[in-house]
């Protein structure tokens, strides 16, 4: 007798076939039978009704700290989310330096007690506190391998020695089971790195099959240029590798999306395994200090807000983000009407306000208003930026070789939409709304691209696969205002139900994978 049955749902299977109206029946952790015959079970869902489908594979996301602190993981459960791929843009929480856990706070969040030392002992401390609601997979970062290597001097490029030593340590960390390398060169440390070092990374990370992810260094004015140079490493290291967030920047720079594609795909053609991800909203979200220029950035706190608070010193700065040279000035690119603070834990005051808007309250202007801002900031400083137009954003998304992520943060009060809805933004207002593609390739970005991509065994309503099962109603799929979703009914995680009928039930049956 199998313990669950779903009956006479359409099962849309990940592989991108047509639809198909079947039973699916789990039972333990597995998914054990698919069919159109009757079938005893402990517990029989009706159906008929609902879309059946695997669980969402989210390939790009920053929950390693969230699961922690909320580990029934609400906001990945409510959008039908069981596997996450965190440790990207080369932020992360292993391996573990006293300079770590105090760089990662804007984009993953707060947690006290760092009681571990690599991916082993992160996978055991997450298991010892009663496990977590969904699937996770490790990415190594890029910026903790700095760290650990060259400490509080890695606003540098590597030597030999180092870049050697931190080869050494991601191979360790790789035969353990983390899921791949990524790298975000957008932000320090990594930004400090040269060809060397990340071709010699990138080789360590094909040797061991896993992927590599990264945060490219320029996304606009250099959009092109700055793909281009990732391609070729990627080509020249035969690492499997996979650009996130795919976008240009700033309105000069929609045109450049075209010939951005066609450089994937021609690398592609030339034998570099080459996939990209973007998620489903015109405007992104980072850390407030990322528009300050890379010299800044490479400064402790404490240094940082001392410059902020010369005036000779921020004349510079604001020269530097008027005018960049060799890096994304966001603010120059964007300009302060389109960014929009997100959070602030010194001056929540003006959480939702733009950069314009405040200025205009403080009487300033609004560089001089983000230059007080940062320096008076003890802690986080969240913002959100308009990136992209509407049409490039479904240029990239129906493109062959994009897949879904999120890019979810959880490390504000008041996160960005996408870590709640980010799923369901996608197939309510692309897929089934718009009709940019069919519910089919929706479903397969969703889940059997993704999971190809980490070469796992989900993603796939197959025989034997583990019972990772999203059900939904297509026509109820609906994002509120609220942050919360209609229409995911169900969800099983490795065969347990994480949410009945639209509520969580508490189950904490996902896992830190191994791979």
């Amino acid at each position: 007798m199998y313990d669950t049955l779903i009956e006479n749902a359409v099962v849309v299977d990940g592989s991108g076939k047509e639809g198909e109206r079947l039973s699916v029946a789990i039972l333990g952790d597995t998914i054990a039978y698919i069919g159109k015959g009757s079938v005893r079970a402990r517990r029989t869902i009706d159906g008929s009704s609902l879309i059946l489908s695997p669980g969402f594979i989210d390939i790009h996301c920053h929950t390693e700290l969230e699961l922690l602190r909320n580990p029934l993981l609400p906001s990945r459960i409510g959008q039908g989310i069981t596997t996450d791929v965190a440790g990207n843009c080369g932020v992360g929480v292993f391996p573990c330096s006293k300079y770590l856990e105090h760089s990662v706070g804007d984009i993953l969040g707060i947690w006290d007690k760092w009681e571990w030392s690599d991916f082993s002992s992160f996978r055991d401390y997450v298991s010892s506190r009663g496990g977590i609601g969904v699937n996770c997979a490790l990415l190594v970062p890029h910026s903790a391998l700095r760290y650990a290597i060259m400490g509080e001097d890695s606003s540098r490029s590597a030597d030999r020695r180092e870049i050697e030593r931190m080869c050494s340590i991601l191979d360790g960390e790789l035969k353990k089971g983390a899921a791949g390398f990524s790298s975000g060169l957008y932000y320090a440390p990594c930004l400090y790195s040269d060809r060397a070092e990340l071709v010699e990374l990138m080789k360590v990370v094909a040797r061991n099959s896993k992927l590599f992810a990264v945060h490219h260094r320029c996304e606009g004015n250099d959009v092109d240029k700055s793909v281009e140079f990732i391609l070729d490493c990627a080509l020249e290291s035969g690492v499997r590798c996979e650009i996130s967030h795919l976008k240009a920047i700033g309105k000069r720079n929609q045109h450049k999306v075209d010939s951005i594609l066609n450089l994937i795909e021609d690398y592609r053609s030339k034998g570099a395994d080459i996939c990209f991800d973007t998620y489903p909203y015109i405007y992104g979200s980072t850390s407030l200090f990322s528009l300050l220029p890379p010299r800044i950035l490479a400064l402790k706190k404490i240094e940082m807000r001392f410059a902020l608070s010369l005036e000779n010193c921020r004349e510079e700065i604001r020269r530097e983000i008027e005018n960049p040279s060799g890096w994304d000035s966001i603010y120059e690119m964007v300009g302060a009407e389109d960014i929009k603070v997100q959070h602030l834990s010194t001056n929540p005051q003006y959480d939702g306000m733009t950069l314009s808007e405040i200025g205009s309250e403080r009487g300033e202007d609004p560089l001089d208003a983000l230059f007080d801002l940062l320096s008076e900031e003890m802690d986080q400083a969240v913002m959100q930026d308009v990136t992209t137009t509407e049409e490039n954003l479904e240029k990239i998304m129906t493109h062959p070789l994009c897949s879904f992520s999120t890019d979810s943060l959880y490390s504000s009060p008041f996160p960005h939409p996408r870590s709640k809805q980010g799923s369901v933004e996608f197939l309510s207002r692309y897929v089934r709304d718009r009709k940019i593609m069919a519910l089919e390739e929706g479903i397969r970005k969703l889940t059997g691209l993704n999971a190809d991509r980490l070469d796992i065994r989900r993603g796939y309503i197959k025989e034997g696969f583990p019972a990772d099962i999203v059900l939904f109603d297509y026509n109820r799929l609906k994002c509120n205002e609220d942050l919360t979703n209609c229409g995911i009914e169900w969800v099983f995680v490795n065969g347990k139900a994480a949410m009945e009928r639209g509520s969580l039930t508490g189950a904490r049956s996902g896992s830190i994978l191994t791979l």
